[in-house]
């Protein structure tokens, strides 16, 4: 593992209010503090600890991938005395060492929206079903398609070379979904459908997805369908394919629900996209640790699950036959950012 950040690297990524910990304090540790879905999850998770008067610190990543930061954060939060953790982990099997050394401390330990890998290292974790959301969108572009998914020619947007769990799921679900057997469900990459041109990094932003989009043109400048980790990297995705013009011809698809991405669907730019509430998932977090604090209870998963499921829709304005979905205007509603 790299060295850990220092002290003073590690105090410029706090966010919260106050140096001194109480008996009811708690972390929240995204991968950035940009992303507007991990903007609006501070949100749910400072009101909430607002609410039940739990002193809440704020840290995050430089960058979507940036482990070291979020592994110096934990040695922060376990240092204050921090009841429990609320975690994006960027690097899930990396983190993993930092966790149980937090958890041994006594920390609850929620992973939000990515689980760790294995799930258990986590005390409990509060997400999307993110491989349904994957199929959700792969189940419609299939649908989109009809007889011409036997032709498909596919590019798949992905997140990071650690694979995170996140990253893993909704490409397996997505592959899933659209027909396509996936060889090792636990990665991504080694399926040998010829519909697949490639898999392609974003680091989940815009220019990344630009990039991403530019690089598996260069492989195949006829790829029709696009499977993207999330809707900054569908964003960038969509202005590859404008600057050569094609953006009228090529399904788009996607995961996130918020604002600027369910306008996008509205708009045309993607066809698609899965929408989760991470709002929720903070606040449902923070109530779990001041639980924790005050009588050492854990949360349940949801029955039948190994996490407690958030929930997710399909936000479409093409609806298709056999996929339920909301549509734009029920998106609006509900969309985050």
């Amino acid at each position: 593992m790299k060295r850990l950040a220092s002290s003073a690297a590690i105090a410029a990524l706090a966010i919260g209010i106050g140096s001194a910990a109480s008996a009811e304090s708690a972390c929240l540790i995204t991968k950035t503090d940009t992303n507007p879905f991990f903007v609006k999850m501070k949100e749910g998770a400072t009101a909430k600890a607002n609410e039940l008067g739990i002193e809440l610190k704020s840290y995050a990543g430089k960058v979507d991938g940036d482990s070291e930061s979020q592994v110096a954060a934990i040695e922060t939060c376990i240092a204050d005395g921090a009841k429990g953790i609320l975690l994006t982990a960027s690097d899930t099997k990396g983190i993993v060492p930092a966790v149980q050394k937090a958890r041994e401390a006594g920390l609850l330990v929620i992973a939000l929206d990515t689980p760790l890998d294995p799930i258990d290292a986590a005390d409990a974790t509060f997400a999307t079903d993110n491989f349904l959301a994957g199929e959700l969108i792969g189940k419609w572009a299939a649908a989109a398609l009809g007889d011409a998914t036997a032709d498909a020619k596919i590019a798949m947007l992905d997140l990071d070379v650690s694979q995170p769990t996140v990253d893993v799921l909704r490409d397996q679900g997505f592959l899933t979904g659209f027909g396509i057997d996936v060889k090792d469900p636990g990665k991504w990459g080694d399926e040998e459908d010829p519909r697949i041109v490639g898999n392609d990094l974003t680091q989940g932003n815009e220019e990344g997805g630009r990039k991403a989009m530019e690089s598996l043109l260069a492989k195949d400048p006829m790829i029709n369908v696009v499977y993207t980790i999330n809707e900054p990297a569908a964003a960038g995705a969509y202005e590859a394919l404008k600057a050569i013009g094609r953006e009228k011809d090529v399904l788009i698809v996607s995961v996130d629900g918020g604002c600027p991405g369910v306008a996008n669907v509205k708009d045309g730019v993607i066809g698609a996209t899965s929408q989760q509430y991470p709002l929720l998932m903070a606040s449902l977090g923070i109530e779990a640790i001041a639980a924790w604090a005050k009588d050492g209870t854990k949360p349940a998963p949801t029955p039948g699950k190994d996490f407690f499921d958030t929930g997710v829709s399909l936000v479409t304005d093409k609806p298709a036959e056999g996929v339920e979905s909301i549509d734009t205007a029920k998106g609006t509603e509900l969309c985050w950012g």
